[in-house]
């Protein structure tokens, strides 16, 4: 999507920098200090050797591994190396288990598979590919490409099929995934594994994403003070902002800038809570609270919509999940996910809205949606 939205939707904000953990097995360790050898005190010279040798040795080890390039990439772009020959019987079971898709405006992958024959020397690209920050590797013991992976996991003994991971194989800050098969294992033995290494990557991916979004530190303070003054608890990055208009709380955050992205959290309520509420009603008061309390317009685009009754430990919720555009008429299109829940909280007799919407146009979305239903689900009817 080209052009700006209207000055009214651009503030200035910033972006903390991130960087993923480097945890090699030698880098950032101090160097080991100066061999000081006292001569008055030495034996021999020969002694004195002996003292600096292990000393040098560390030394040149430490710097080895510190040469290492940094990883790079995106987390949710995965390099997959596996033998080429095999790679025909694997290719839809990795790409079926990692490639599943996510609605947001549209089906949206998860995670981006990227095949590389590890075994091809006429290029290049294995040896760029193989410092991304997420690496799969498919194969048994005898091949070179998985046996440099075990060489760095510090263990001594596998039992394939197996799945384990090894951190800065080839670069700094790398996590690497061996898919271990036997000699004869074969696509059934990556099959039996395939549903473990979607969910450990997912998993795994979750937690990168929640961890980032929280760097700036947890607004406890604000959920303490909505809890007293509003009747609801909700957990929020400290970069969010905050405003209320009437009963409707607006939490926005418009960084790095608000043409590139945005998250925004609306609630509010309604008491007593409303009788036989089902879908329809939940979507006409979202298109009320949206016309009258945010910035820019938007229509519902339910030609992907997905929803029902859920429950989260002892809150019980509706929940719908859609897409939003600008009206057709509007000079600067624009659209995104939705997800919205009508929360009961009989304790007090109200019904919360609660409502995520999210602008991030030609970016991938579904590390902001993990961001959007974490925040949703931090939030709690207060006594």
């Amino acid at each position: 999507m080209k052009g700006r939205p209207p000055a009214r939707l651009r503030t200035r904000g910033w972006r903390p920098a991130f960087e993923p953990p480097t945890r090699g097995r030698y880098c950032g360790v101090p160097a080991p200090p100066h061999p000081s050898v006292d001569t008055r005190k030495a034996r021999s010279s020969m002694t004195a050797r002996t003292k600096f040798v292990p000393l040098l040795a560390l030394a040149l080890v430490a710097l080895t591994a510190c040469e290492k390039p940094r990883a790079w990439g995106e987390w949710n772009a995965i390099i997959v190396a596996a033998d080429p020959e095999l790679w025909p019987d694997y290719e839809p079971i990795v790409e079926g288990a990692l490639e599943t898709t996510v609605v947001t405006v549209r089906p949206e992958r998860t995670f981006r598979v990227t095949y590389q024959d590890p075994t091809d020397t006429t290029t290049v690209h294995w040896d760029r590919l193989q410092r991304f920050y997420s690496v799969l590797v498919i194969g048994d013991m005898d091949d070179p490409w998985v046996r440099e992976a075990l060489d760095e996991s510090g263990r001594d003994t596998f039992a394939p099929p197996e799945i384990l991971q090894v951190e800065d194989v080839w670069a700094r800050g790398q996590r690497v995934t061996v898919l271990l098969t036997s000699p004869e294992g074969g696509a059934d033995e990556v099959a039996s594994l395939a549903d473990d290494l979607h969910d450990l990557l997912d998993r795994q991916y979750r937690d990168w994403v929640i961890a980032r979004m929280y760097q700036t530190g947890r607004d406890t303070a604000l959920a303490d003070s909505l809890a007293l003054q509003a009747g609801f608890r909700i957990l929020l990055p400290d970069v969010y902002e905050h405003r209320v208009a009437d009963s409707v709380h607006i939490f926005r955050n418009d960084n790095p800038d608000p043409s590139e992205l945005i998250r925004e959290i609306a609630v509010t309520w309604r008491t007593p809570i409303p009788p036989g509420y089902q879908a329809d009603s939940i979507l006409a008061w979202r298109q009320e609270v949206a016309d009258r309390y945010y910035d820019y317009p938007q229509v519902l685009d339910l030609s992907n919509v997905t929803g029902g009754p859920m429950k989260l430990d002892d809150m019980q919720f509706y929940e719908i999940r859609a897409a939003w555009s600008n009206p057709p008429e509007d000079s600067f299109p624009a659209a995104g996910p939705f997800i919205v829940r009508a929360v009961l909280c009989p304790r007090v007799n109200k019904m919360f809205l609660v409502d995520a919407w999210l602008y991030a146009p030609g970016k991938d979305k579904y590390q902001y949606m993990i961001q959007l239903e974490t925040i949703l689900d931090s939030f709690r009817c207060a006594a």
